[in-house]
């Protein structure tokens, strides 16, 4: 994703980060000299899948308001849809 944020944006957009996988995240942004406005910050030990969305949620949502977007770029991971509810 890195580098299609490099590409879309410039300096002037808001960028928004979760803070989950916190070390790779770091290293990345650094490599990429990408300075993040927001940091959700939601990377906490043995949380649930569920736990994660709500906390992505819960703190996006007044940075949305706040900020106005036109425009929202999103990844997600891969395993996000396995891990969803293992029976």
């Amino acid at each position: 994703m890195a580098p299609v944020i490099r590409a879309l944006l410039d300096d002037s957009r808001e960028k928004c980060v979760t803070g989950q996988h916190r070390q790779m995240l770091d290293q990345v942004l650094e490599l990429f000299d990408i300075h993040p406005d927001h940091d959700l910050d939601i990377m906490v030990h043995a949380k649930t899948l569920s736990h994660v969305t709500s906390s992505v949620l819960e703190k996006l949502d007044p940075i949305l308001m706040q900020e106005r977007p036109d425009w929202v770029v999103v990844q997600i991971g891969n395993a996000m849809c396995a891990e969803w509810n293992p029976l």
